[in-house]
């Protein structure tokens, strides 16, 4: 049984994420860690909670030595990394706070999953994964020409969230070429559906 580590996986797309997982496969463990801020809401996964292959962790990603005890106490094989502090406007007013959670939180999950997953050859363990889950606005603006964004689009980040977003990135692909850490990265657009966070 693969055992998946999921960050903010209280928040919208994290908890679709793993309604989506559990309906998908019978045989797996998910280990949800989440602070539970304005965005995380436990209710997306009330559903989950007698499930005794579900995990929930009320915990800050930040916390080095919580996070280190969660990969030795489960021995996590993927990590599904979506916890981030986000929205522009609220980056516009506290940007120190989206630097120490998208940054700062990113290098303590890579440094957690790289000492539990590093050999002493510099290999890793077999099938373990990192999946990085970052947003288009790394990119900037799109024109209004129908132009699209692509994995080689320059990245020119407008807003400290964007910035902080774009930050973390390249720390995972430095992890990647440095360390041969088994990573990726996604950027996606906006999402819509159901427990999305409802602003006033």
């Amino acid at each position: 049984m693969k055992t998946y580590l999921v960050t903010g996986g209280a928040g919208f797309i994290g908890s679709n994420y793993i309604h989506y997982m559990f309906k998908k496969y019978k045989d797996i463990k998910i280990v949800n860690l989440d602070k539970l801020t304005y965005a995380g809401n436990p209710e997306n996964l009330k559903e989950f909670e007698n499930n005794e292959n579900y995990v929930f962790i009320k915990e800050d990603i930040c916390n080095a030595e919580a996070v280190n005890k969660i990969f030795q106490e489960y021995d996590i094989d993927r990590v599904v990394h979506f916890a981030a502090e986000s929205h522009v406007d609220r980056s516009i007013k506290n940007p120190e706070i989206f630097v120490q959670t998208n940054v700062i939180g990113t290098t303590v999950l890579l440094n957690a999953a790289r000492n539990a997953w590093e050999q002493e050859d510099g290999t890793y363990k077999e099938g373990k994964k990192f999946l990085h889950v970052s947003t288009d606005e790394v990119y900037g603006s799109l024109e209004e020409d129908g132009t699209f964004f692509y994995e080689t689009t320059p990245y020119s980040p407008h807003s400290p969230y964007s910035a902080s977003k774009a930050s973390s990135d390249m720390l995972v692909k430095a992890y990647i070429d440095t360390y041969k850490f088994p990573a990726n990265i996604t950027n996606c657009s906006n999402n819509y559906g159901p427990y999305q966070f409802r602003r006033n």
